[in-house]
């Protein structure tokens, strides 16, 4: 029995480390006729507390600052990626006063994570949907 257990061991070793090569399928990935260049972006952080105040990758900073520190960071061959991470008790005027600062073309993306924007899309009923919908609502009012 323990001689059984002792080969499980060293072949699932073995496998695991590549030594016996495990059989599966040979595929050719697609290849494509443009392919996209992958750009390196430099992402920064910036942080809105309760009270409003700003950070920029955990340092202070004022709004008065955060345009200026911005250009400086952003440069032609690596654009900005900024994240906007924020309290859920920030007010939304902290939120529009950064997203001033930051205003394109100074950031290539903006990105809002945490509770301070949740944003709630919803899509329009499709007419199949509306009609299942009326017609369910016909029937939980027609009396028994």
């Amino acid at each position: 029995m323990i001689d059984v257990m002792m080969f499980l061991l060293v072949f699932f070793v073995l496998i695991s480390i590549n030594v016996l090569p495990a059989l599966g399928l040979k595929v050719t990935p697609p290849t494509s006729a443009h392919p996209d260049k992958v750009v390196e972006r430099t992402r920064v952080t910036i942080g809105i507390d309760r009270a409003g105040d700003t950070y920029i990758d955990g340092k202070p900073i004022s709004l008065a600052e955060l345009p200026e520190r911005l250009r400086g960071l952003a440069s032609e061959d690596k654009p900005l990626a900024v994240v906007i991470s924020g309290d859920e008790g920030a007010g939304l005027q902290s939120l529009v006063s950064v997203l001033d600062g930051i205003h394109p073309p100074r950031a290539a993306e903006i990105f809002c994570k945490g509770g301070i924007l949740k944003p709630r899309f919803r899509r329009p009923l499709s007419a199949r949907k509306r009609a299942l919908f009326s017609s369910a609502m016909a029937e939980a009012r027609r009396p028994s």
